[in-house]
């Protein structure tokens, strides 16, 4: 369902630290302020705590900058844990649980990870909210609550975006512009993928959003509504790198993509813009959890703490290039900076939908794209 960070930052994000973030001031200033806001570090005490991250350059931006600035606040040493993208971490979490192990005391998972382990039980400890007042800097959305209490704490967020030709096209002011043949014939590259959040973008333009998604009518009234997007579509791309190079080629002169990699790509010259149409880009987002057998229930606490501070938020899309969880006026983001990586509105996914209604939704889907 989701675009995992892994994923997102292995070859994006090297070029992104050498030209587009890295080059703007106050980056290691920003880095300096996030560790002196949380005070003075505490006497020196063998308090570790074990967090998983997603690796490459993801999970060397963390150990560069993200831990030692929480060690020099709390003085809890941290110990990185490379883990996948969030399903096969699941699995890896439900056989070590199985066995009595502890991988990693926390881990980030997407929503949709996080909405399987919640039903499958056993596998996630309740987070004593108590502990951690800054969550309060987030909606109440990325703070996932179940039966037990509340499972996972929002830790950063990723954007898919409209995006267009800016030499070809002036920016739409709503998505139901791709609609118009008379603007976007054959010219659109749009995702292949049945949870590719095309369905979540049409539902919001045309329908009740999420709610739409509530019954099978709602669903194929949705797809119906794709349906007719095929007259404009040049490509629908399964791979990040067949529509990167479209629009660099020209081939295509609008559609979806990372809102992350179109501006570095604009950064570097290419005819591309993203834009933040009336209704919003698709938002998805991870989240801190915390292990079931994990006994460093109070070293998590000050860690999701830290994490959900504006401070270590701007800190984040600054150094890892990830879209803050907190209110831009509660950063000391500029304007330029928060654009690079996030913008309003935000587009729900049908989480709940997509893992409830898979197969329905992916045969229908699937029909559409052939025609039948």
């Amino acid at each position: 369902m989701t675009r995992h960070l892994a994923l997102m930052r292995s070859r994006t994000m090297i070029k992104m630290d050498r030209r587009a973030l890295l080059k703007r001031g106050g980056a290691l200033a920003g880095m300096t302020a996030a560790s002196a806001a949380f005070g003075t570090p505490l006497i020196a005490q063998t308090r570790t705590l074990r967090v998983g991250s997603y690796g490459g350059y993801f999970e060397d931006s963390f150990k560069e900058h993200v831990f030692p600035a929480f060690t020099a606040a709390t003085g809890i040493e941290i110990e990185s844990i490379t883990q996948p993208n969030s399903s096969d971490w699941l699995v890896t979490m439900q056989q070590a649980t199985a066995a009595g192990s502890v991988p990693s005391d926390l881990s980030l998972y997407a929503r949709d990870a996080l909405i399987k382990a919640s039903r499958l039980g056993g596998l996630l400890k309740p987070l004593n909210m108590e502990m951690i007042p800054a969550a309060a800097n987030l909606d109440p959305y990325f703070v996932f609550e179940s039966e037990e209490g509340a499972l996972g704490v929002g830790a950063m967020s990723w954007f898919t975006s409209m995006v267009i030709n800016p030499n070809e096209v002036e920016a739409p002011a709503t998505w139901a512009d791709f609609w118009d043949s008379s603007r976007y014939e054959s010219s659109l590259g749009l995702s292949k993928n049945f949870n590719g959040q095309l369905l979540d973008i049409t539902a919001a333009t045309f329908f009740d959003g999420e709610a739409t998604f509530a019954t099978d009518e709602g669903i194929l009234a949705i797809i119906a509504k794709v349906a007719e997007l095929k007259p404009n579509v040049a490509l629908w791309w399964s791979a990040e790198s067949q529509m990167e190079q479209a629009m660099k080629n020209g081939d295509v002169i609008g559609g979806q993509y990372y809102l992350d990699v179109s501006n570095l790509m604009a950064s570097e010259g290419f005819p591309i813009r993203a834009v933040f149409p009336k209704e919003g880009n698709p938002q998805d987002y991870g989240s801190w959890c915390l292990s079931a057998l994990s006994d460093k229930d109070a070293e998590a606490a000050e860690f999701i703490n830290f994490s959900s501070d504006p401070a270590t938020q701007a800190l984040m899309s600054r150094r890892i290039g990830t879209a803050p969880l907190v209110a831009k006026e509660k950063t000391d983001l500029t304007d330029e900076e928060f654009a690079f990586v996030s913008g309003t509105p935000a587009i729900r996914p049908a989480y709940d939908a997509y893992l409830d209604k898979e197969t329905f939704i992916k045969e229908a889907w699937d029909k559409m794209l052939a025609g039948a």
